[in-house]
Formats: structure tokens, C-alpha cells, sequence
């Protein structure tokens, strides 16, 4: 099959979770045999024309211009250069800022969408936004050949709001089981002796609310606090919580084996993402052996189950950090390790994406006979 992904910012992954799954999923195609191609932004750091055999599409994106508004130039740019490379396949991932281009979309490709979180529920957008991105939403549910839900929660909300089917394939992680210590020594923490968060500094993903609870906590153990903060919300928690030196604001950090390292050694794990399907970050702590401390909501639970402890304030958090340690609960790190070795591996899940695309080309050539 020849086969287009949209909707990242490229490969290999310099973002999120959407462009980490683009990198595995992409390269994963090829090793099958599969003609593969991935969109990326024109100033993606990566700036070669194949990556491990993945054909690279750079197309002009200017969100470093003009911010939020440039994201939907670059999909459309996207778009309409697909219209001419005749793919077979064409998987969108997220439709925020490309679903108003649907009509534009090749009428021979199938459209396959993974529908990600609800995003207009997330509170940094204001009222006409959220009200926007809903109608992006249904635009995306309706014009879609098929969708992909990546939690049981994303795939019953489309069913009951759009009256659309979805497949539901969960996200991934590779398992880690490979410490280093000695990595520890360029972050200034020891093992066992810090606690971590991290997250894009965003208000519904609570890092105020995690970091109020070490505030006024007693215990005074350091807690890195990891995502990219020269934002304006970055801003005001950095400034908020400037007089605490046990938090510390280290930024973004890419470095997937420093990362794991980081959540394999820590104590407490926060992870408070409220919004959204099967969060990227959680399986990678569950895969790296953190000790997960999550936010107390229907997404996090239909991961964690029982194996983990949750906060739904920062009362809360001041409580699991002053009681609760790691060393006394490694069958729930154990048990959360199991899923992802059985659940939720990267090979599974790319077995998975490629079962439904030989499903729906198959459906797809016996239709137009």
C-alpha cells in the first residue's frame, strides 16, 4: 500500500505523542513492505528526504509566525500536495486545525482519523474556540472513511455524540529495563530521592495543583518538573513557586533514555492530565517503572485501574507525598509494567494500525470492482 500520515509536526519525534507515534508507526510500515510517506513541517529539525526508509514531505509551516492560526496553512498546504501523489491510504492523526480542508481531502485515498482527546474540553482555549473545535470534531467524525479511538472512553463518546463506529487501538510504549544511574548525576537527584512531573504547561494537565501540594507539604523532597515552561502559564508557575527550591522547572527534555532513567529512579510519579484519550507520558512511566501518582479522572483510571494512587486536589498530594513511597508499592510499578508488555507495546499497536488498513484496502478495492 502506499500510505501518507498528516497532522504532526514530522519525524523523527521533536514534540509530542502523536509525532513519537508517526516515527514507530511509519518505520514499522516500511519493514512490512509498505510505501510510506510522513508530512513534516519545513523546519523540522530533520531535514533529510527519507528517514529509515520513510519517504519525508516538507511543507511550509508558519506557526512560527503566526502561531496557532500558521498550524492550519501547514495542513492545508499538506493537503493539497496530497491530492497528487495518489495514496491509497491516508491517516490523519488529530483533526483540530486540518478537518475544515475535509472537502479539499483526494476522493480515491481512504481517510482513516485517529480522533485523539476531546480537545475542546481543554481550558485554555476560550468559548468561541472550544466552540470551534467542536465543530472541527464533528467535521472530522463525518468525513472520515473510518476513525480510530485511542481510549474506551473517546470510542463511546463518538458512538453516543456522531453515531460513528471506531476502532479502538491504545497508544504504546517500548518497555525500559535498562537502568543507569550515573545518569542521574547531570539532573543534581539521587535515586529514590526525588519525585517527578511532567507534562505540557498547560492548566488542565494540573501542575499547579501537584506542585501546591509539594508547597505546602513538610516532606522537602526535590521534585523535577519537566515540559517546555517559557509559556505564559510556564511563567506564572515558575514565578509563583520561585521562593520553593525543592521545585525545580528543568524544561523540555527529549532525551528518551535520560527520561526513562529519570522515571525509573524517582520516588513519586505525578502524572496529571485530565483531558484526552490514552495519554503518550503515562505509558512511558508505566514502561519505565515509575511509581505513577495520577490525577483521579475516568482517562487515567481505565489505564492505571488499581495500580495506582489518585489526587483530586492539592490537599492530596500533600498526603501521598508525606505517606505513601515507591519501595513499598513495586507490585503496583510491577503490575502497571505487565500491561504494557502485554497491552500496550509498540509492536501490538502497530499490528493493530496495519490489521485495519488491510481491512478497510481490502473493503475499500472489493467495493470499487
Amino acid at each position: 500500500m502506499k500510505i501518507a500520515i498528516l497532522g504532526t509536526r514530522g519525524v523523527p519525534n521533536y514534540y509530542g505523542g502523536f509525532e513519537q507515534f508517526a516515527e514507530f508507526f511509519s518505520v514499522y510500515l516500511v519493514e512490512q513492505g509498505h510505501e510510506v510517506y510522513c508530512y513534516n513541517s519545513h523546519d523540522h529539525p530533520f531535514q533529510e528526504k527519507t528517514f529509515h526508509g520513510v519517504n519525508i514531505i516538507h511543507k511550509h509551516d508558519p506557526e512560527y509566525k503566526y502561531g496557532t492560526f500558521g498550524q492550519f496553512i501547514y495542513d492545508y498546504n499538506c493537503i493539497i500536495d496530497s491530492r497528487k501523489r495518489n495514496f491509497d491510504i491516508i491517516l490523519q492523526l488529530g483533526y483540530t486545525s486540518n478537518s475544515i480542508w475535509c472537502f479539499l481531502l483526494p476522493k480515491k485515498s481512504i481517510i482513516i482519523t485517529n480522533m485523539d482527546g476531546l480537545e475542546w474540553k481543554r481550558s485554555k482555549y476560550s468559548r468561541p474556540v472550544q466552540q470551534f473545535l467542536k465543530f472541527a470534531e464533528r467535521l472530522a467524525a463525518i468525513s472520515s472513511d473510518y476513525l480510530v479511538s485511542d481510549s474506551i472512553g473517546i470510542q463511546k463518546f463518538l458512538k453516543e455524540k456522531y453515531k460513528k463506529d471506531s476502532t479502538y487501538i491504545a497508544y504504546g510504549a517500548h518497555p525500559f529495563d535498562n537502568p543507569n544511574e550515573q545518569i542521574l548525576q547531570e539532573y543534581y537527584v539521587e535515586k529514590g530521592k526525588y519525585n517527578m512531573i511532567m507534562a505540557r504547561f498547560e492548566p488542565e494537565n494540573n501542575l499547579d495543583m501537584v506542585l501546591e501540594g509539594v508547597s505546602i507539604s513538610d516532606v522537602e523532597t526535590t521534585i523535577l518538573v519537566i515540559g517546555k515552561n517559557h509559556t505564559k502559564y510556564g511563567e506564572y508557575l515558575k514565578k509563583k513557586y520561585k521562593d520553593f527550591p525543592n521545585i525545580r522547572f528543568i524544561g523540555a527534555l527529549y532525551n528518551l533514555e535520560h527520561l526513562d532513567n529519570l522515571r525509573y529512579f524517582s520516588n513519586l510519579y505525578f502524572h496529571g492530565h485530565s483531558v484526552g484519550g490514552t495519554n503518550p507520558s503515562l505509558l512511558e512511566a508505566m514502561a519505565s517503572k515509575a511509581f505513577v501518582i495520577a490525577h483521579n479522572n475516568d482517562f487515567n483510571k481505565g489505564i492505571l485501574k488499581e495500580n495506582s494512587y489518585y489526587f483530586s486536589n492539592p490537599q492530596e498530594v500533600k498526603n501521598i507525598i508525606e505517606t505513601i513511597k515507591k519501595n513499598d508499592n513495586l507490585h503496583l510499578v510491577q503490575a502497571n509494567f505487565k500491561a504494557i508488555v502485554n497491552q500496550f507495546n509498540w509492536s501490538k499497536i502497530n499490528g493493530e494500525y496495519l490489521q485495519l488498513f488491510e481491512e478497510c484496502f481490502a473493503r475499500h478495492k472489493k467495493s470499487n470492482k
